[in-house]
């Protein structure tokens, strides 16, 4: 449950969009935002919501929804396309309800902060592998755990992180995602000599997953992909 209060236009639009972000990447049932203390005086600044949906649809698919008692908000928000993919409710104990009423699958995760040295490529396909055995998910192994030790890798490279790495099964995806402190975005990059894609990190990421994405919050990024069963190798 978030509560907002205050003003929201292009000052604080990001502040909280990241935060209804970071609320969803701890994976909650789902992420309740209050907006009945908001005040917005451009219906344009509401965008921030569709585009915190935007980055956590596809990971972690938390779902999110709205709760303002006033119906003319809700009436403006409607009119902006974003209970189409965010609803609002009249208050918090509908929101609730239609919360319970959802299908929410089960979750196997793990999670656990790895040092800054380059060892810790190696230690995240060693997890992957262990955790993945355990929940007997053999078949993902070698493409989550490369991916996982590419985007530990990334971190290490390009951030002074000591990155965070989680892993997910729900019984049929699993997902890979490594935190770092670092607010640039993450993107595969030509080579502008011969308009092909390097052999990078990101582009093994991309060739053995179903999805990839970057993340943004507060304190970083989260770059994460999930796999399907026509992943496996």
């Amino acid at each position: 449950m978030l509560s907002c209060a205050g003003t929201l236009d292009g000052t604080s639009y990001v502040t909280l969009r990241d935060s209804v972000i970071e609320a969803a990447l701890e994976e909650p049932r789902a992420v309740i935002v209050d907006v009945s203390a908001l005040d917005v005086p451009a219906t344009t600044a509401w965008s921030a919501i569709t585009s915190a949906h935007w980055h956590v649809h596809t990971w972690p698919n938390v779902p999110l929804m709205l709760v303002c008692p006033d119906s003319a908000v809700r009436d403006a928000l409607r009119g902006k396309g974003i209970t189409r993919q965010v609803p609002v409710y009249r208050s918090l104990e509908e929101a609730r309800q239609a919360c319970v009423a959802q299908r929410h699958p089960r979750r196997q995760r793990a999670c656990t902060r790895l040092p800054a040295t380059v060892l810790s490529a190696a230690r995240a396909r060693r997890l992957v592998h262990r955790w993945l055995t355990a929940w007997c998910c053999p078949a993902m192994i070698s493409a989550a755990a490369t991916v996982a030790s590419e985007l530990v890798e990334n971190a290490l490279l390009h951030t002074n992180s000591a990155p965070r790495l989680t892993v997910e099964y729900d019984g049929e995806l699993v997902a890979v995602a490594v935190e770092d402190t670092s607010r640039v975005r993450a993107q595969r990059r030509e080579d502008a000599t011969h308009g092909t894609n390097p052999v990078s990190g990101l582009a093994v990421v991309a060739a053995l997953s179903r999805s990839w994405g970057c993340t943004p919050k507060r304190t970083g990024k989260t770059v994460w992909a999930v796999f399907g069963p026509e992943n496996a190798l």
